[in-house]
């Protein structure tokens, strides 16, 4: 590649040519099992746990004057759900229900105040993806995927395989 430098020294005909092979090679995955490409299409939402989602959206919503959906009651993921509808992404505001079945009762126990607790990647193809993180020694937290807050297909990623960080990919 540094062998092109000279021919495209200062030129947008570089950085095209650059974008366009990281597209080609960098984005787009093969599933391992089923040989299927997919890929991560970007950024669905951070999601935050909070003690309360309504009193917790009203920083949002009063102070940021962002738009704030209705509360969202999920009993199958034991939470509910407040979505503040940024311009490129959302904020998730989740409270937990059911007591210590809540998957983010423990979360609260440790982190009192609330805090960031997971980000959300949109997937072209949840499946494959499934199957190709899988074959890479990820582990999915369900057998499954689930229907989430969006009615779409999601999964966990174990956050000890991910950096630390809890991941969810939610089909699009």
């Amino acid at each position: 590649m540094s062998s092109l430098l000279p021919l495209f020294r200062n030129s947008h005909k570089l950085k095209h040519l650059l974008v366009k092979n990281y597209c080609i090679i960098g984005v787009k995955q093969l599933s391992q099992r089923t040989g299927r490409p997919w890929k991560v299409l970007g950024l669905n939402h951070i999601a935050i746990a909070t003690n309360d989602v309504n009193n917790g959206s009203q920083l949002y919503r009063d102070v940021f004057k962002l738009n704030t959906s209705d509360t969202n009651v999920l009993p199958e993921h034991g939470v509910n759900t407040v979505f503040v509808n940024l311009n490129n992404t959302k904020v998730e505001l989740l409270d937990p229900i059911g007591g210590q079945n809540s998957p983010i009762w423990s979360f609260l126990q440790k982190n009192t105040s609330g805090g960031i607790h997971h980000i959300c990647l949109e997937v072209d193809d949840i499946y494959a993806a499934i199957d190709d993180l899988k074959a890479k020694g990820i582990r999915i937290l369900s057998d499954s995927p689930k229907t989430g807050a969006h009615g779409k297909d999601v999964v966990f990623l174990h956050p000890k395989d991910c950096n630390g960080v809890l991941i969810e990919l939610e089909q699009k």
